[in-house]
């Protein structure tokens, strides 16, 4: 019987990355899904790199207006509605 590997460790060889930040900048939301435990959003979006600033500790932003804010709020409620609905009574 063959031993089993283990997996290769990403880090070993590697030096630790630096993480990449971007802009992004949401312009349309056009759907949301669920499956398996994951909300998913088709969007359109605007991104940009941003370059990291000393007083900041390195992180995305994201930006959306009000209006594309309020859509995605509902969105989020009726998906977390559906994926609640499936649940069994005891699990809420």
């Amino acid at each position: 019987m063959k031993a089993m590997r283990e997996p290769p460790d990403p880090t070993r060889d590697f030096p630790s990355p630096t993480m990449k930040t971007y802009a992004i900048e949401v312009q349309r939301i056009k759907a949301m899904t669920n499956s398996h435990g994951l909300l998913r959003a088709r969007i359109d979006a605007a991104v940009l790199p941003q370059s990291g600033r000393d007083d900041d500790e390195a992180s995305s932003v994201l930006s959306l207006t009000v209006e594309n804010a309020r859509v995605l709020l509902l969105l989020l409620k009726a998906q977390l509605a559906e994926v609640d609905g499936r649940k069994a009574r005891s699990q809420r």
